[in-house]
């Protein structure tokens, strides 16, 4: 009898590439399957695994992954992300609720889907403010508000037209000026076309964010954010730069692979194991006593900016050189790490 096949929903994403050369280099039979197909779980019929990398920015995997994966889970087939891991994704809301459940240090936060209440809260509510939507990265979502008066204003558009889940085609404007400082502005050029479609067709598929509203305190003194990766056993960290002029840093592209302190490391460690995930990524700023704060998780990333780093942690023992994480990833899941 020939040897299980790894399945793996194969696009154009990193990730997937990546997991095929893996299981090629360790001549590991796999197998290339369709997510979205209407017979994917006969697809998925004597898999040794199952891994997709499903995305934010495609609404049909935000429709069926989840439910999918649960689904190859429930065959008693290892997947990746298994539901500790992704059930989270892309919902700062769920977010929420996760951290506090288990007593982690998020940075405070509230969620009010009435209005009234809303309104009523905003009246003593510290100030200043940031907002998101539950949807969206690269900071794309993530607004500064000074005055009760925009506080006010936010939960009227909230609880009114709401905001498009693709946010302000004026945030793209960080990635034209990212682009342009490492020389790739014309290659962004090229790719305008397709990316303004790709808003368009989210923003067609998830409609608007409404009918809820979701604040965090601002905690001031951060020039930057620290990106912890939890793989398995193994910690990566980088600061990432704030915006120029800007108090949010996700998307700036202004990674530094520093000494980051322990404690971030530490605490990284913790919200890994209490939330029980495969593979994480965790964003601190520092509170006004040092200690670390959670912005936000995901279990999505850039792969490339945690394969630059110079080498991880596995516990206590530092390990140098780069792994990419695509790797640690299938490892893990098949038991050959």
């Amino acid at each position: 009898m020939s040897e299980q096949p790894v399945a793996i929903h194969v696009n154009r994403d990193s990730f997937a590439g990546r997991w095929v050369a893996w299981c090629e280099a360790h001549h590991l039979p796999w197998v290339a399957v369709d997510g979205l197909a209407p017979d994917i779980i006969q697809q998925l019929r004597g898999a040794r695994a199952f891994l997709w990398h499903f995305s934010y920015g495609r609404p049909e995997d935000l429709l069926l992954a989840p439910a999918v994966l649960r689904a190859a889970e429930s065959m008693g087939i290892p997947v990746f992300p298994n539901h500790n891991t992704h059930w989270t994704f892309d919902n700062k809301v769920s977010q929420k609720y996760a951290l506090e459940a288990k007593g982690l240090p998020l940075v405070p936060t509230w969620v009010f889907t009435n209005r009234d209440q809303a309104r009523a809260w905003a009246a003593t509510c510290p100030l200043p403010l940031v907002t998101k939507l539950k949807r969206g990265s690269g900071a794309k979502n993530v607004r500064l508000l000074r005055t009760r008066d925009e506080v006010v204003q936010e939960i009227n558009i909230a609880f009114g037209r709401g905001r498009r889940a693709s946010g302000s085609p004026l945030n793209e404007l960080h990635v034209v000026r990212k682009h342009r400082k490492i020389g790739d502005l014309p290659s962004f050029l090229r790719s305008l076309p397709e990316r303004v479609e790709r808003r368009r067709r989210l923003d067609r598929a998830m409609g608007r964010e409404q009918g809820y509203v979701y604040f965090q305190a601002f905690v001031p003194g951060n020039t930057h954010d620290t990106r912890v990766n939890i793989i398995g056993r193994r910690a990566f960290a980088f600061t990432r730069g704030n915006r120029p002029g800007d108090f949010r840093a996700s998307g700036s592209g202004e990674l530094r692979y520093t000494d980051v302190p322990r404690k971030f490391i530490d605490v990284g460690y913790r919200v890994a194991s209490a939330l029980q995930t495969q593979s994480l990524a965790i964003d601190f700023l520092e509170g006004a006593d040092g200690q670390p704060l959670i912005g936000e998780i995901s279990y999505g990333y850039l792969a490339s900016a945690v394969y630059d780093a110079p080498g991880h942690w596995e516990g206590d023992t530092w390990v140098p050189g780069h792994l990419a994480p695509e790797d640690a990833i299938i490892g893990d899941l098949l038991g050959l790490s």
